[in-house]
């Protein structure tokens, strides 16, 4: 992680082209840079603080940050961030693989469509026994690894150092968006652009974005929706979502001996 290795997460704002930054407390108020004319919001966290959730205890989707934030606390969890978790269907059902606490709540969707989602290839993001991964989804499941948690989503963004082949460097569609990826350390990197930002990118420069913080496995997480709670910096946004992760202060290692 840059900065402390002590903070489970560092909130920060970034340029594409710097190398290393500074990071801030999650209590600190971010600085907000542009990037080509965007302004991203980005977070840094270890594998072991991440926590993805989907229902509460009553098996119900919890869909709400306000909702999240009352489960994750009363597990006694202390959270300091929240992102939306993916692409989902009415009722804020996930559109693919969901696993929350080793337990598989959806089946991974290798089916065909039209959208974001079904744009191939697709991926899966892991955090398992092996800490943290991108995959594209023909390569679910990941061997000798045991999952604990995992949200499915798409397209992939960039896979095994590869831009998506079918984004344009040149496209229009410049929209709000949010993603993660994982550098080449195992560190995970979760980026949004702030609502307030002048434009906004297309998938293309989404895409390196990632690439420029070490990133070789990245996907795209949602878009218009999305919305990003930091602890003592913002409000808690009302939007209802599918799956929400968590970035948590109390970190619990989950690397297990693999058998």
């Amino acid at each position: 992680m840059i900065g402390s290795m002590n903070c489970p997460v560092a909130v920060l704002f970034l340029v594409l082209s710097t190398v290393s930054s500074v990071s801030a407390a999650p209590e600190t108020e971010p600085k907000t840079t542009k990037v080509d004319g965007v302004v991203y919001r980005v977070v840094k966290a270890s594998p072991d603080s991440i926590r993805i959730v989907w229902r509460g205890e009553d098996a119900k989707p919890l869909r709400t940050f306000s909702e999240a934030l009352r489960y994750l606390t009363k597990r006694g969890e202390s959270p300091l961030v929240l992102m939306n978790g993916g692409i989902f269907e009415p009722g804020g059902v996930p559109s693919g693989l969901l696993i929350q606490d080793r337990r598989e709540l959806r089946p991974v969707n290798r089916k065909e469509g039209k959208g974001n989602f079904y744009l191939k290839p697709n991926g899966i993001f892991v955090i398992g026994s092996r800490g943290a991964a991108v995959i594209p989804t023909e390569e679910y499941p990941p061997k000798g690894v045991r999952i604990r948690c995992a949200v499915q989503s798409g397209p992939l963004l960039l896979s095994h150092g590869k831009i998506h082949p079918k984004f344009n460097s040149g496209s229009r569609s410049r929209l709000h968006r949010n993603g993660v990826g994982v550098t080449m350390n195992g560190e995970v990197v979760f980026a949004m652009t702030d609502f307030n930002s002048p434009k906004f990118p297309n998938l293309h420069e989404f895409a390196r974005l990632f690439a420029s913080f070490g990133c070789k496995d990245a996907l795209f997480l949602d878009g218009d929706l999305s919305q990003m709670w930091t602890k003592g910096i913002n409000k808690i946004p009302w939007n209802r979502f599918g799956a929400i992760i968590a970035v948590v202060e109390n970190e619990k290692p989950e690397r297990e001996a693999m058998k």
